[in-house]
């Protein structure tokens, strides 16, 4: 800014201006950072959509080794044998190639790679190989398709049950709640001020909340959790937080308590260390609306339990509770807003968030300073026993030792302290009396034992900041979440943590126990739960979205498919569609331009990566998409050879023709033809017109294709045809066309 003297001021400032200004009147000058630097200084392309991410982690084909099984829509499931470059019709055209049983092979074209999916539902070894030209495949497809049907009725009628319910929209007060997140002592991370950011707008919705708050262990989510109790304390409404386990109670309770300090807020907790009498109390207190926020185990779900208003309810590692609380919790998604949050969704959790049923938030990042912790398989012995403890020990710190049998425990107590006689160590398991165990506890929180020998029932929430390894005998025994929940239960400071998994012999070990190992030990760094949960999918299989079992149509069909014609099916009954059986997932157009179409191996060499970049533009939704990829590819590999620019080309007019109704198009040097669906969106009007005005090179032929004569031996004429073609056939193309 200049001023009358002559002299100016400068400031920086972040405002959103895609374009500078001089400002007459007070003798102004704004000058943006595109003038700056040329372009605008942007990752949005970056960071995007990281929600997306769920999707991703689960469809694309990346990391797929030779033999691993596949499913292709139209012929099941096969192994696939490697991406192969073959001439067709005198031109290059790459394939990738799935072998079936007896040998049979099938080939598909790079461009139809949103028709093959990783098959996820068994053990790589166990999953089933069809015949390809046999019935097998349409028959457990059909038979999955009838099942799906079912699952997505289901589905849509509860979600129905809380569309049409009036449910409570509730005020943010503005200043109490600034109020309340500034005491927050943290910095609140990027996904951590997202995650509040949908909670806050589901609150303030009248439809009642469903929400999944994936975070890993330490990353911020009972905060999320706190600030929406808050909000709906503030509106009169009274709170329930669900956990597992009566340890985990005592924990949020106490950390309820400290945040709400000095609010007039109200907060009990019901758990197994109360008498009779004091549990009598708070549900007496709870009827009369007189407790706020009730915290405890699945206790609160039993019938005794009256709530006069309740409007939150909070449930923390869901998939911990048993069939009947979780039948309970569904008959209350129709009429409470409710808030889950977990580390490790369970398959059946995850797929329901990934198909769209569940509002699904992620916290994938870590709050500052904190250090993944360092993971290490190894064989039992004591040297190493000996080592870590005494490690962690000599600077201060704490160590969790997990033995999971009570009946040995003991034993194991006795046989740690002549192998660390310097250590001081407590014992804690479930079946102790509820006071001895409260005070095991306690003490080791204040540092009274240094070595705490326990169960499992340290799994869930157990805080202790100064506890930093801990070391996991059998750990071949337990299952991915599990192994991931129980590590974390060390490293929630800025120390560095160790985790040590001691096993038996490979050999007396099972193979599915040898991959969650490896898929652990390989997930070391922070935010990994959500990988670890599609790991876990595949390796047990993921289950039904609302039966009891773990297994069943998608074990058949693989999880990626079950995902798509669910999401196919229950957008066909929202819009009241007649659902085909036979074909259950929406087809594609078929494009054949008779050009080379595919990624050169001398442009993107790594045939993995290759691989995924087909099933990226492939599998893209809309123009936009194609053109961000376009743009990776030209920023990691350089300008487009010509058979890059055909494949992008063929791609854009798949989804122009999909949205028209198109369902082939073929084209070569003489000319070609355009075949439409019985749907097609094109007014017949405009076909009868192109005949008529130029009979000589266009035919309708069979009621569904339009023929084409014209010398289209050069690419380009060939190109710019079509594209004239388009113009002529569809006058509007879709904004987002590439």
């Amino acid at each position: 800014q200049n001023f009358a003297d002559g002299t100016a001021r400068h400031a920086m400032l972040v405002a959103d201006l895609d374009e500078g200004m001089v400002l007459t009147e007070g003798d102004l000058e704004i000058i943006c950072e595109s003038q700056l630097f040329g372009e605008r200084v942007a990752q949005a392309r970056r960071r995007e959509t990281r929600q997306d991410q769920s999707e991703f982690v689960v469809r694309n084909l990346a990391e797929l080794r030779e033999g691993a099984p596949v499913v292709h829509i139209d012929h099941g499931v096969g192994r696939y044998r490697g991406l192969q470059t073959m001439q067709v019709e005198g031109r290059n055209a790459e394939f990738l190639c799935i072998e079936y049983a007896e040998e049979a092979r099938l080939y598909v074209p790079v461009a139809d790679l949103h028709l093959v999916s990783r098959y996820a539902g068994v053990e790589e070894d166990a999953a089933p190989l069809h015949r390809l030209g046999s019935e097998q495949w349409s028959k457990a497809r059909r038979k999955a398709a009838e099942k799906i049907r079912d699952t997505a009725a289901e589905l849509l009628e509860l979600y129905a049950l809380r569309e049409a319910r009036e449910g409570t929209r509730y005020e943010i007060p503005e200043l109490e709640y600034r109020a309340f997140a500034a005491n927050f002592p943290f910095e609140e991370t990027p996904d951590q001020q997202a995650v509040i950011r949908a909670v806050l707008s589901d609150l303030a919705s009248p439809q009642p909340m469903d929400r999944l708050v994936c975070g890993d262990v330490g990353f911020g989510k009972t905060e999320v959790a706190m600030r929406a109790a808050f909000i709906a304390v503030h509106n009169s409404r009274q709170v329930v937080v669900l956990v597992p386990t009566t340890l985990l109670a005592q924990q949020h309770y106490q950390s309820f308590r400290d945040r709400f300090a000095g609010l007039p807020i109200q907060i009990a907790s019901v758990s197994r260390f109360q008498t009779a009498k004091e549990q009598a109390d708070i549900v007496e207190r709870t009827r009369a609306g007189r407790v706020d926020i009730l915290i405890g185990t699945h206790r609160l779900l039993q019938s005794d339990l009256a709530y006069e208003r309740l409007g939150l309810i909070i449930i923390d590692e869901e998939h911990r509770f048993g069939v009947r609380q979780k039948e309970k919790l569904k008959s209350l998604r129709a009429e409470t807003d409710i808030l889950t949050l977990t580390a490790t969704p369970i398959p059946r959790t995850l797929n329901l968030s990934l198909s769209g049923m569940r509002d699904l938030s992620i916290i994938a990042t870590p709050p500052a300073k904190r250090l993944s912790i360092k993971t290490f398989v190894r064989q039992r012995q004591e040297a190493l026993i000996r080592e870590a403890v005494l490690r962690e020990l000599l600077r201060g710190g704490q160590v969790f030792y997990l033995h999971n049998e009570v009946k040995t425990i003991e034993r194991a107590g006795r046989e740690l302290a002549a192998l660390l006689p310097e250590a001081r160590i407590g014992l804690a398991h479930g079946q102790m009396r509820e006071r001895d165990l409260e005070k095991v506890m306690s003490d080791f929180y204040h540092k009274r034992f240094n070595v705490l020998l326990c169960t499992t029932i340290i799994e869930t929430g157990i805080d202790i900041p100064s506890a930093n390894t801990i070391v996991i005998e059998r750990a071949d025994r337990f299952g991915l979440a599990q192994l991931h929940q129980l590590r974390g239960r060390v490293g929630r400071s800025h120390h560095q943590a160790y985790a040590y998994l001691l096993t038996p012999h490979p050999k007396a070990m099972t193979k599915d126990a040898i991959k969650r190992l490896e898929a652990i030990a390989s997930a070391e760094e922070l935010g990994a739960g959500f990988t670890l949960a599609s790991h876990d999918m595949e390796i047990r299989g993921a289950g039904e979205l609302l039966g009891e079992e773990q297994s069943g149509q998608i074990e058949t069909i693989g999880m990626s498919l079950y995902l798509e014609m669910l999401d196919r099916t229950v957008e066909a009954m929202k819009s009241g569609e007649q659902i085909d059986l036979e074909h259950p997932v929406r087809s594609h157009c078929e494009v054949n331009l008779r050009l080379p179409a595919l990624l050169p191996d001398d442009y993107a060499p790594d045939v993995h990566e290759r691989l995924m970049l087909y099933k990226r533009i492939s599998g893209a939704r809309d123009g936009q998409e194609l053109r961000n990829l376009r743009s990776e590819l030209v920023d990691r590999f350089g300008t487009l050879p010509p058979a890059a620019r055909n494949l992008f080309l063929v791609t854009t007019w798949k989804l122009r023709a999909d949205q028209a109704g198109i369902s082939r198009i073929e084209a070569g040097a003489r000319g070609g033809f355009v075949e439409f669906t019985a749907k097609t969106t094109i007014e017949p009007i405009r076909l009868v017109q192109l005949v008529q005005s130029r009979g000589g090179e266009f035919q309708l032929r069979g009621g569904n294709q339009l023929h084409f004569q014209a010398d289209l031996e050069d690419t380009e004429a060939r190109m710019e045809y079509l594209e004239q073609l388009f113009a002529e056939l569809l006058p509007t193309p879709p904004a987002d066309a590439a």
